[in-house]
């Protein structure tokens, strides 16, 4: 997995992990707390908050086991509630940016760096899941982290998606190996995007605020970096491969 760049993810990242972590620590005390006065012992009064705090300290200390598993289950709760609160914006595509199915029952959301070979990597996957599952719809959002040349791709990306050619640029680029100005300016071509429009494309600044959005979106997320792919109520970091993939999109169907 590609990551991303310190000035401008760590610092929120940081503060959102710290919130979680103590957030969990709140959450296992609450719930150790209210298990142990529901077994009613005799040392515990209701209103003897000193004995409470100590029968949990004492509990977490003898099965530190239940603290990963309540930082676990935290951390999912509060991803899900970000992907409620911002579906629409995560699963709306820009333009033409999506393949498969465009009703789909479920939808996979790949945040994605052109210059990331782990997204590269996992292009065969997505090509697999959309070839096998009719009822699956993939939405892509460009997430130009890496260098200049990525923010210039990913602009002919979203000019590519308005002229119904993303899918034909986008596997074409990445075919090209290496992201330059002349691979990104030839898998353009090879979409139908004629060299002096993709050069307009890469020196306008009317892709920055779709760009600038796909961040702000990657932060809530708490993404880490290149690949991060939302399905369901589910936030996957990095390259997780088809088997991860395909059960995510399961458990979203389930639901």
């Amino acid at each position: 997995m590609t990551d991303l760049p310190p000035p401008r993810f760590w610092a929120a990242l940081s503060n959102r992990m710290i919130q979680m972590t103590l957030g969990a620590f709140a959450f296992l005390a609450a719930a150790a707390g209210t298990a142990l006065l529901a077994q009613g012992p005799a040392s515990v009064g209701g209103s003897d908050r000193a004995a409470i705090e100590q029968i949990v300290h004492d509990y977490i200390l003898d099965h530190p086991e239940i603290i990963p598993q309540a930082i676990e289950k935290l951390q999912a709760r509060r991803v899900a509630g970000t992907v409620d609160a911002n579906r629409k914006a995560i699963e709306t595509p820009y333009a033409g940016a999506w393949e498969g199915a465009a009703k789909g029952d479920v939808t996979i959301v790949e945040f994605f760096d052109y210059a990331c070979g782990y997204c590269r990597a996992s292009l065969p996957d997505l090509a697999r899941l959309v070839e096998e599952d009719k009822g699956l719809k993939i939405v892509y959002r460009e997430l130009p982290i890496l260098s200049d040349e990525s923010t210039a791709a990913a602009k002919i990306s979203l000019l590519a998606a308005e002229r119904s050619q993303y899918m034909p640029y986008h596997r074409a680029l990445y075919a090209a190996g290496k992201v330059t100005r002349d691979t990104m300016l030839a898998a353009a071509a090879s979409a139908g995007i004629d060299r002096k429009t993709a050069e307009a494309a890469i020196a306008s600044g009317q892709y920055d605020t779709e760009i600038q959005s796909n961040i702000a979106l990657a932060q809530k997320l708490a993404a880490s970096g290149t690949p991060t792919f939302v399905i369901g109520d589910q936030v996957l970091n990095g390259a997780v491969g088809y088997d991860a993939l395909k059960a995510a999109v399961s458990a979203a169907r389930g639901k």
